[in-house]
This record gives C-alpha cells, sequence and structure tokens, in this order.
C-alpha cells in the first residue's frame, strides 16, 4: 500500500513530537509536511524543534522543512496539536480551504457538528461531519479526540454504560506532569507537591464524557444522561494519568458482572484490525496494588486503559482505579487512531 502524506500542525509541540514519532513506522501515514509557529518556519525540523523524547529524532522527518500555518502546499489530511489560543483559527482555515483536520485541541470539540472521537467508544459519531459540511459550506472537516483525561474515564466507562446505564460519576485524577507540555511546570512547584487545579480540565472532563457515551440523533448528539463530577490535580509522575472513579448504576450488577464487560469490550478498531487499535482496548490487573504508571503505562504500547482495584463503594455503587498514557492514548495515538477509522470509512479517498 501506498502510503498517504500527511502533515502536522504544531508539530515542534510535545504532542507534535508525539505524532512524529509514531508515524516512523505507520503502515498506512507518512509524514511529510510539517507546520509550527512563524518563530520556527524556515527552519529544518532539526533545527526548530527541541526534541524531548527518548526514541531518536526520525532520519526521514529531521531535515524537513518547517512551514506555517497556512493551507497553501499543505496535503489533504493535518493533525492538529496546536495550542487552543491558536487552534481555533487555524484549524478553520484549513477545513475551509478543503483539508481533513484530525484535532488534538479542545476548541471545536464540543460543537454540535464536530465528532469527538474515541473509535473504540462512539465511531457512529463520525456521521456528524456530513451535517458538519453541510451546516458550514466548507469541503474540509474538523474531528476531534478528547481530552487526554476523559479518554481513561470514557474508554473505562463505555462498556459499563452499555450493560448496565450510568446514573452517577465521580472521579478524582492524578495527572502525570506531560500533560501541561513543555516546559511545563516549574520544579519548585511541582517537587514533592500535588497541585490540585489544572485549569479548565475538571469542565473538559465533565461535558467531554457524556457527549463520547451520548447518542447521535438527527445530526446532533444526545448527551448521556447521567452526572459527573471531576476533581483534577497535577502530580510529580512523567507520564499516565492515574484515576480514581466511583459509579452508580441504573442496575443492580456485581463485581464479576462488571469485570467480565471490561474483558470482554471490543469494538469497530478491533474488529477492523486498526494499526494503532489495541488488541484488548480495557486491560484488567487483578493485583490489588494495580495499575501503576510504572508497571502498566505501555500496555498494548500504550493504548489501553488499565483498570484495577474493583470494589464496592459504600457511597455509590462501585469504585476502581483507571490508568491512560496521557501523550499517546491520550493525544497523539488518539488522533491516529481517529485517522485510521476515517480512512477505513472513506473520508480519507
Amino acid at each position: 500500500m501506498k502510503k498517504l502524506e500527511v502533515g502536522i500542525l504544531g508539530a515542534t509541540g510535545m504532542v507534535g513530537q508525539r505524532l512524529v514519532s509514531l508515524l516512523e513506522h505507520h503502515p498506512w501515514f507518512e509524514a511529510k509536511w510539517l507546520a509550527a509557529s512563524e518563530r520556527s518556519a524556515g527552519k529544518t525540523y532539526r533545527e526548530a524543534c527541541n526534541w524531548r523524547l527518548r526514541d531518536p529524532l526520525p532520519k526521514g522527518v529531521a531535515d524537513l522543512a518547517v512551514h506555517e500555518c497556512k493551507p497553501a502546499g499543505a496535503p489533504p489530511l493535518l493533525f492538529s496539536s496546536l495550542d487552543s489560543k491558536v487552534a481555533g483559527e487555524v484549524e478553520r482555515e484549513f477545513a475551509q480551504a478543503g483539508h481533513v483536520v484530525v484535532s488534538n485541541s479542545s476548541n471545536f470539540r464540543m460543537e454540535q457538528d464536530v465528532p469527538l472521537l474515541i473509535p473504540d467508544v462512539n465511531p457512529e459519531h463520525l456521521a456528524l461531519v456530513c451535517e458538519q459540511r453541510k451546516q458550514r459550506k466548507w469541503k474540509g472537516m474538523i474531528v476531534t479526540n478528547p481530552n487526554c483525561t476523559t479518554v481513561g474515564l470514557a474508554m473505562s466507562l463505555a462498556p459499563l454504560e452499555k450493560a448496565f446505564g450510568i446514573e452517577k460519576v465521580l472521579m478524582t485524577s492524578m495527572q502525570a506532569v506531560s500533560g501541561a507540555g513543555y516546559p511545563g511546570i516549574p520544579t519548585l512547584d511541582i517537587l514533592g507537591n500535588v497541585v490540585p487545579f489544572i485549569g479548565g480540565e475538571e469542565e473538559k472532563v465533565e461535558r467531554e464524557t457524556r457527549k463520547l457515551l451520548g447518542k447521535c440523533v438527527d445530526g446532533h448528539v444526545k448527551m448521556g444522561d447521567f452526572i459527573v463530577s471531576a476533581h483534577c490535580n497535577r502530580v510529580m509522575v512523567e507520564d499516565g494519568h492515574t484515576e480514581t472513579i466511583s459509579v452508580a448504576f441504573r442496575k443492580k450488577v456485581t463485581a464479576a458482572d462488571i469485570t467480565e464487560a471490561w474483558r470482554a469490550y471490543r469494538s469497530l478498531p478491533q474488529e477492523r484490525g486498526l494499526p494503532s487499535a489495541p488488541k484488548h482496548p480495557i486491560v484488567v490487573r487483578e493485583e490489588r496494588d494495580r495499575p501503576q504508571p510504572k508497571f502498566d503505562l505501555e500496555s498494548e504500547h500504550g493504548m489501553a486503559t488499565v483498570v484495577g482495584r474493583l470494589r464496592e463503594c459504600a457511597v455509590l455503587q462501585f469504585k476502581y482505579v483507571a490508568l491512560s498514557h496521557n501523550t499517546i492514548r491520550g493525544a497523539a495515538g488518539a488522533a491516529l487512531l481517529n485517522a485510521e477509522l476515517m480512512k477505513t470509512e472513506g473520508y480519507l479517498d
């Protein structure tokens, strides 16, 4: 198969770097066009990028020129990891010019005609792009993936909502410092500390989870009929968002029922064998002290949500711990999987 040439908006940032790394050996896509801020434009990627990943900078992109974030000369498919301060205007410009924009940014996630997509959870929401093109009168499209904290929560809840129905969710996150980008939080602010505030994070998680688990009806999403309360914290972990989650269901269930629903869960990416899809989207750990970022973060190449410590909850019905890789499953890998689903659905032809 001839690879599809793709571009990356915000290629020098942390999520952009992760996209470059994941695309190096991707069987369907190849990074051939990179764009970033005006101060990086005109340089080679090697010169413009302060490479922060452990894997070496891929040779195939090191000497590519970095462009301004303008549609001229860009390939039809773009992955966007732009900061939300600039992403809205730039992504809209590319979509109006006929490009497909797969975005990690927050600007369009809650728009009624824009898919907020986790292919393992709500692949049918991709149909919203038809309404998007009709209403906005543009030839391109914007498809988004959720906030990195939302992904682990929504992934772990999806089989439970499907099997039992959810009434209430209480989630507390312990979020890795890599989620703040680079250079991120000053050392003296996080060293030996927990920061109990991440601007806008709780609101994003509460809204996005209900959209992801909602139903696509007549060209819009009917939000999930349950309540989500989130408390988000930054902790001194390099990668991996850990979440403690309590859930109340609409049915009487047992721990065995929940575990079986997790273990049996498969969706369209698994059925189609998409390149970035985890074979097991949810990995269940039986040990009493797992999951842990140190040991479980790379499960399914960082694309699985790992759950454990399931037990009864005295306030709601059950509680458990979920772990997801915030820069892979929660960002770059999520965008790649979205594009893979779009290709199999004919949106990239």
